[in-house]
């Protein structure tokens, strides 16, 4: 994938989602980083529009669950139905068999639904009674949280948290972006006329390619230097976890990629880690109001080599 082609998909989906480039591109760099997203917003901020128009310019089937307090893990893997004709129960896949899915509100799930999603995100694949069904590719989930603590809500613990590739705010559009939207409406309707910028050999291939940009020793110190420093950091009760790290490396890499660069640079994590680590560490409670400021000094003291 040319540089120009995802400013391409960036411009085009900007149409509908005014002053968003950013979250545009941190959610493209994840999705081809073949990891799954967290949007911490409030409602109404555009995070159902981002999720279709996603899908719709990657060419991808979409597939929505509202979490409520009441949804089974059923109502998003699917369900055994006994059909009488055939005296046998057949396996009726719910929206979880899609290429991406939106699911709204993640944390007013309860935990055991939560956890349905675990082997779904981390293993490509689910099961339901007693038999594994393979998820298709590339598979993508996009999920939504409210910053505020709500009533009914069931915070992700932190093996849920650690299967997101990024943690991603939207924010409020700009002024004049949101004037755009007051003059010109919601254009929601029109996502769903979008056509593919690419198909889905085109996608596993770019994804392939990507794994492919290089990482250097001295890269590969730098990045365990700043997995380490997390991990004896005295502001944290818990570091990095191994994921963490590859989470650092698969971003750069789409990012470096994205660029037109077959190798990474200290630059692409210093782009990418203030969505990639603060939800990823435990903090001690006393520093719980500060994780920004504390991620961000200890990746600032980590010195650079030169490549």
């Amino acid at each position: 994938m040319e540089k120009s082609l995802i400013k391409e998909i960036t411009a085009f989906l900007s149409q509908y989602l005014h002053g968003k480039e950013k979250a545009i591109e941190l959610t493209l760099i994840t999705f081809f980083s073949k990891g799954h997203l967290l949007i911490e917003d409030l409602p109404g901020l555009g995070k159902t529009t981002l999720a279709i128009g996603i899908a719709k310019v990657l060419g991808l089937d979409y597939g929505r669950v509202q979490a409520t307090s009441d949804l089974l893990p059923s109502d998003i893997i699917g369900v055994s139905i006994y059909n009488k004709e055939k005296n046998q129960f057949e396996f009726k896949p719910g929206p979880i068999f899609n290429n991406i899915l939106l699911v709204d509100e993640i944390n007013r799930a309860t935990p055991k639904t939560q956890s349905a999603l675990l082997e779904a995100m981390g293993e490509k694949q689910v099961t339901a009674d007693g038999t594994t069904y393979k998820l298709p590719q590339p598979f993508f989930v996009i999920a939504t949280q409210n910053p505020s603590e709500q009533y009914g809500t069931f915070p992700l613990p932190e093996s849920q948290l650690d299967r997101f590739l990024m943690k991603i705010s939207i924010g409020y559009p700009s002024r004049e972006a949101e004037k755009e939207v007051i003059k010109g409406g919601s254009k929601r309707e029109e996502l769903y006329k979008i056509k593919p910028f690419l198909s889905k050999e085109d996608i596993l291939k770019i994804q392939e390619e990507i794994k492919k940009v290089y990482v250097s020793d001295k890269m590969a110190d730098y990045i365990l230097d700043i997995v380490w420093a997390t991990r004896e950091s005295k502001y944290l009760e818990s570091g990095l976890s191994t994921r963490g790290t590859l989470a650092l490396v698969s971003t750069a890499k789409t990012n470096a990629y994205f660029e037109g660069r077959d190798f990474i640079i200290p630059e692409d994590i210093k782009k990418l880690y203030k969505y990639i680590i603060p939800h990823r560490v435990m903090f001690k409670p006393e520093f719980e109001g500060q994780k920004e400021e504390i991620v961000k000094w200890i990746v600032e003291s980590i010195p650079i080599h030169p490549l």
